[in-house]
């Protein structure tokens, strides 16, 4: 019986042509050279400017889009889709109705939303970076 894996690396690349077709050299950690298929390689890697850290430069492209909705007269809902179809959902409120602000209520949301994405890309660059230990 086969045994499903999911896996995350790191690696460089720099596009190269192969055969007439548009792909990516893929240099691994341990050396290994291999060439990859354009589309193929940009749906498993997402490209980041520092291999140490996570910059709000990727946390905010990897937010595709949000919808901000009202529930009742103080409350505030974010639901963001991120680039991989994967959804986020934050909420604020305010104790007075009179005291309500989407606009503000929104930036609050987003923030959180944004905190979330930016722990969930630090654990995946970790996991890139170290893999999974075995002993």
């Amino acid at each position: 019986m086969h045994q499903t894996y999911i896996g995350v690396k790191e690696v460089e690349a720099k596009p190269l042509k192969k055969h007439g077709r548009d792909g990516y050299e893929v240099i691994y950690p341990d050396g290994y050279v291999s060439w990859s298929p354009k589309a193929t390689f940009e749906t498993a890697y997402f490209p980041i400017s520092d291999s140490t850290r996570i910059s709000e430069t990727v946390v905010e492209a990897f937010i595709d889009d949000t919808e901000t909705l009202t529930l009742g007269e103080k409350t505030t809902i974010i639901r963001a889709r991120l680039i991989n179809g994967f959804e986020l959902f934050a909420h604020s409120a305010c104790v007075d109705a009179a005291n309500y602000n989407e606009v503000l209520g929104a930036a609050e949301c987003l923030q959180k939303i944004e905190a979330q994405v930016w722990h969930l890309l630090g654990f995946t660059l970790r996991w890139a970076r170290t893999g999974v230990p075995t002993d």
